[in-house]
């Protein structure tokens, strides 16, 4: 049955738990900011009323626009980072932002739906293969050229969350080993800031051995197996190079402080370590709205930020906490349930998208929060401080919902 109105036929789940985790991530950010001078609070309740027009712009426009203009989009958004080089403002140590008056914009946040909606303009074409290399090139380029733009700023922290487009790539078709590659590497670089070098590629050699005798006599390949072994010990070789002359000194202090070569409760740990003990301190049910003593002390920087969750811990406790994070999952598995209904392989394709992006961010920003990610300046979808995060997320859901909209969907 075709579809009669937007009204009728959005997915009111999503729209619902959408607007939970607004409101809920507003009084986290109330609580979170009445020690500080700052009118935060005020600031992003004004973010979230800008987002009430934004919503009903992006459902009014047809659903075809997005795919038909979704190369045009892109373009303008790698116009907007490039611009940053010379008219961005620097804001501690990062030239991230377009100063508008007491506002400031981040494009980077914005150019996340940008690349998504290349991505899935990209792979609609029916001709496309990813296992064909030149497409998996071209495909990975519309990926990795936003990423280029923005590691210079520096922002890695929003270069990273464009890691979660091969997993996308991976459902359309991209070759597995592509994130076996990618998830050894991660590997092997942690166990040589661990351990010495020459022990990590014994454990390598060992593992290759193993899988080579285990291997059916005829996928056995002697040759394939010592180059694997022989850029694994390029690699593992390369890694404290890396870590020391690529790597700024806060990266590496964060790094040695995750893996406890470093103890700096004062310094560089601080932010974390608050951050555990006001989550810790919140109990089964939390000290209650207002009631947190680390929230209301000050004590975790950027806590209407970054470490917004730790009010949630401070505040709500577990199961407190338990609800936000049940909230995130059904936003997420909603999303690629009705993805994988979508008529359209670019509406299915976007709407991965979707999914990957909010769910790494939540992801990062909750194992950052509680030390076991390094801090790196990940917001908490529709709950951190800010207008183009709030904003950029916003408009990632809403075009996916107004795609959505297009077709008659059941739970």
């Amino acid at each position: 049955m075709k579809n009669q109105s937007v009204k009728k036929n959005i997915d009111w789940i999503c729209v619902i738990i959408y607007s939970a985790l607004v409101i809920l991530g507003w009084l986290n950010i109330y609580s979170s900011s009445l020690s500080s001078i700052e009118d935060t609070y005020q600031k992003q309740l004004i973010f979230i009323s800008l987002t009430i027009p934004l919503i009903f712009m992006i459902l009014a426009v047809d659903g075809k626009f997005y795919e038909k203009y979704a190369t045009i989009i892109f373009g303008i958004s790698l116009l907007s980072l490039m611009g940053l080089f010379v008219f961005g403002k620097t804001i501690a140590g990062q030239r991230c932002w377009y100063a508008i008056g007491s506002f400031t914009l981040q494009p980077s946040e914005f150019a996340k739906a940008a690349t998504s909606l290349a991505l899935a303009k990209y792979l609609s074409d029916s001709q496309i293969n990813l296992k064909d290399i030149n497409r998996q090139v071209q495909a990975l380029a519309i990926v990795f050229f936003p990423v280029l733009l923005i590691l210079p700023q520096p922002d890695p922290g929003s270069a990273l969350i464009y890691s979660i487009f091969l997993i996308v790539l991976y459902r359309e078709g991209l070759p597995a080993w592509y994130i076996w590659t990618g998830f050894i590497a991660i590997v092997l670089f942690v166990f040589t800031l661990i351990f010495e070098p020459q022990y990590v590629i014994l454990m390598a050699l060992i593992t290759i051995l193993i899988v080579y005798w285990r291997s059916r006599l005829a996928d056995r390949n002697i040759v394939a197996s010592s180059i694997v072994f022989v850029l694994i010990s390029g690699f593992v070789f390369s890694v404290n190079y890396v870590f020391e002359n690529v790597f700024k000194q806060h990266h590496r202090d964060r790094f040695n402080i995750l893996l406890g070569k470093t103890v700096d409760l004062k310094g560089i740990g601080y932010n974390t370590n608050q951050s555990e003990i006001a989550i810790g301190s919140g109990g089964l049910f939390g000290k209650g709205f207002l009631e947190g003593t680390q929230t209301k002390g000050g004590f975790v920087p950027e806590q209407h930020t970054d470490y917004i969750f730790t009010t949630v811990g401070e505040e709500w406790g577990f199961i407190g906490s338990l609800v936000v994070v049940g909230l995130f999952a059904t936003l997420f598995l909603r999303i690629i349930y009705l993805a994988e209904r979508q008529k359209t392989k670019f509406s299915r394709v976007y709407g991965y998208c979707c999914a990957g992006i909010l769910f790494i961010h939540f992801f990062v920003n909750i194992a950052m929060v509680i030390g076991i990610f390094p801090t790196i300046g990940v917001p908490l979808p529709f709950f951190s401080y800010g207008g183009s995060g709030l904003w950029g997320f916003t408009i990632l859901l809403f075009i996916f919902l107004k795609m959505d909209a297009n077709k008659v969907n059941e739970w």
